[in-house]
């Protein structure tokens, strides 16, 4: 019996429901799969523990997921705020905050519209699904590119030519036989400068057997020191870190793909600070309670108040300005040892008083 749904319906329907892009790919094994493992076994996965183990067995075929699955349903919504980027920005008594996170959170965001989409499918034919963001077990990346979303390029993000690359992704896997588009063409060239322009070398060469690529090491990625790691940032790559309180877009900042780069129609991505970025003395001065309310919604949530202090201690110390000598003071008193560590030794990054 042929199907009351086309790919054509699905992708304008997405639309609809307010994608930017859609794209759709089959539930064939993903053929990265190979190259996760073999960046797992690199070490490059750091104390993200979550990405191991069985876990990481199923991110070759989504079919572990949903094994009625037949389609993938392969989906982009915009985030990028027209406010400059932080290459643009050298005011070291603000903290650079990640342009995903300047909004709410976009898992609650992403899983309202695909449930919205699925709806509205259904209402035309019913059929088995599963709704993926990015804490499901699945390689999104390869299989955006596969569905024509964009290619991985040299900074590991998926780059859409007309987008750029401040996009999220999500998936949504169907048991409807849908035709698949075609793999998008990658575009990055020999340009390096999202290589060249990352203060920590995090992207390093790998090989594959198509030629040279690269790859993340996230030991040296500033936003896995600021987001995903629990403990103490290892004294040696403070300095590296800059203003940066969580995450870092630096490699999409620079690349020449995001000169034109889409902005959001949606404004849960807004900023939610009137002065972005914010302050450094007023992110020290937080309590949990008050981190807990401001951030109850917002990616940010997800570094954890000691992190979070841990990450604004290393920014006042990377400015050497001796105006945050008082809040680091008051931060080398936290209850907290972690917030202790790193205040003691911002404090003695800043100029000794004479």
């Amino acid at each position: 019996m042929a199907s009351a749904l086309n790919s054509a319906q699905v992708r304008s329907l997405a639309c609809e429901c307010g994608f930017d892009l859609a794209g759709i790919t089959s539930t064939d094994p993903v053929g990265e799969a190979g190259y996760f493992q073999e960046w797992l076994a690199q070490g490059y996965a750091g104390e993200m523990g979550y990405l191991k183990g069985r876990r990481a067995q199923m991110r070759g075929d989504v079919r572990t997921l949903l094994p009625s699955a037949r389609s993938t349903l392969c989906l982009g919504l915009v985030y990028n705020a027209p406010l400059p980027y932080s290459t643009q920005w050298s005011d070291l008594e603000r903290g650079w905050i990640s342009r995903y996170a300047w909004g709410d959170d976009y898992h609650d965001i992403l899983r309202i519209k695909m449930q919205r989409l699925v709806e509205r499918l259904r209402a035309i034919e019913p059929f088995e699904w599963k709704i993926c963001v990015d804490t499901s077990p699945v390689l999104e990346r390869a299989l955006a590119q596969r569905a024509g979303l964009g290619w991985i390029g040299h900074n590991t993000c998926l780059i859409n030519q007309k987008m750029g690359s401040w996009v999220f992704l999500a998936e949504i896997l169907t048991s409807l036989d849908l035709e698949p588009d075609s793999p998008a063409p990658f575009r990055c060239g020999t340009c390096r400068r999202c290589i060249e322009a990352c203060p920590t070398q995090a992207i390093v060469p790998t090989h594959r057997p198509d030629g040279p690529a690269y790859a993340l090491d996230s030991r040296l990625c500033i936003s896995y020191w600021t987001i995903e790691l629990r403990g103490a940032v290892p004294a040696q790559h403070r300095q590296l870190a800059g203003n940066h309180v969580f995450g870092c877009d630096i490699c999409q900042d620079v690349c020449p793909w995001n000169r034109r780069a889409a902005t959001t129609r949606d404004p849960a991505f807004s900023p939610r600070w009137p002065d972005q970025p914010p302050p450094l003395e007023r992110l020290a001065s937080i309590t949990e309670e008050q981190f807990d309310a401001m951030f109850a919604s917002s990616p940010i949530h997800r570094a954890r108040y000691s992190g979070f202090l841990r990450n604004v201690a290393i920014a006042m110390g990377n400015s050497g300005d001796p105006k945050f000598r008082e809040p680091l003071q008051s931060l080398a008193e936290h209850a907290d040892p972690l917030v202790r560590e790193h205040a003691v030794w911002a404090l003695g990054k800043l100029p000794t008083i004479q």
